[in-house]
């Protein structure tokens, strides 16, 4: 028999596997979602550049989670949401390195890492 994979959000998507006691796609999505909040509470409560890039990369996170999460429960090609999240995962690696190496030369301009202090190196 075919498993035609219909669910809430259109065909190929399963949202839950509750009759099989599993995890869903819904429980994927909310802990993406946690994630995601927890790093723009990072984002924008904190004034040290180095926790600050520690919120985007939990952004890029639940990005990755999400790509991940939509792959396993589509019924196409399983491999899309692994390769793209692979590709987030790079950007964020280099994203990270440029963004460290700028706080760093920020550092020793002031001898501080806070973000606020940086505005006063605009010309």
């Amino acid at each position: 028999m075919l498993n035609h994979c219909w669910g809430f959000l259109g065909p190929g998507l399963i949202l839950s596997q509750a009759d099989a006691g599993g995890v869903g796609l819904t429980h994927y999505l909310v802990v993406s979602a946690l994630v995601f909040g927890l790093g723009i509470l990072i984002i924008v409560t904190r004034r040290n550049a180095v926790a600050v890039l520690m919120g985007i990369e939990l952004l890029l996170n639940a990005a990755g989670l999400n790509f991940v999460a939509f792959s396993k429960f589509s019924c196409v090609d399983r491999t899309e949401g692994q390769l793209v999240t692979i590709f987030v995962i790079v950007i964020a690696a280099a994203e990270a390195a440029l963004a460290l190496a700028i706080t760093l030369n920020i550092f020793n301009i002031l001898n501080t890492i806070d973000v606020d202090e940086a505005r006063s190196l605009k010309g």
